[in-house]
């Protein structure tokens, strides 16, 4: 039970650091929209931890940090990253990719995502604390 309790921790922690850097990267498209030959920024963290949580089959041992890993990847090791968005979407001639629209909802979708994990951890920690107050 403990385990399977941190391990959805651990998950909601993750995700909550990819709402946070994704927040960053949103602010940075918005702070560059008129920026000629910008990029927009993007976080793109589902999809590793949708992997990392569905891949619950065999975990290879490292011994050493150059070994491959073998199996399932532990939700603590999934990276989250930046990355350009330099799709073919150009919206100007100025080479700038950054719809002001788009990304004021995903500003408020982030938003969201944010807060529902928050209460989801909150929840955790107030069930914690419960259990703790009652001995159980």
């Amino acid at each position: 039970m403990s385990i399977k309790l941190f391990n959805s921790t651990a998950v909601l922690e993750k995700a909550l650091d990819a709402s946070w850097l994704r927040n960053e990267a949103i602010a940075d498209n918005l702070s560059n929209v008129d920026t000629p030959g910008y990029k927009r920024q993007k976080v793109d963290f589902e999809n590793f931890l949708a992997e990392a949580i569905e891949n619950r089959s065999f975990q290879g041992y490292k011994t050493h940090e150059k070994h491959i890993a073998i199996g399932r990847q532990p939700i603590q090791d999934v990276k989250i990253k930046m990355q350009q968005d330099s799709g073919v979407n150009e919206m100007r001639m100025d080479g700038n990719n950054v719809d002001i629209d788009a990304e004021m909802a995903l500003l408020s979708k982030n938003n969201i995502y944010y807060n529902a994990a928050i209460q989801q951890l909150s929840k955790q920690f107030n069930g914690m604390k419960s259990a703790m107050r009652s001995g159980g």
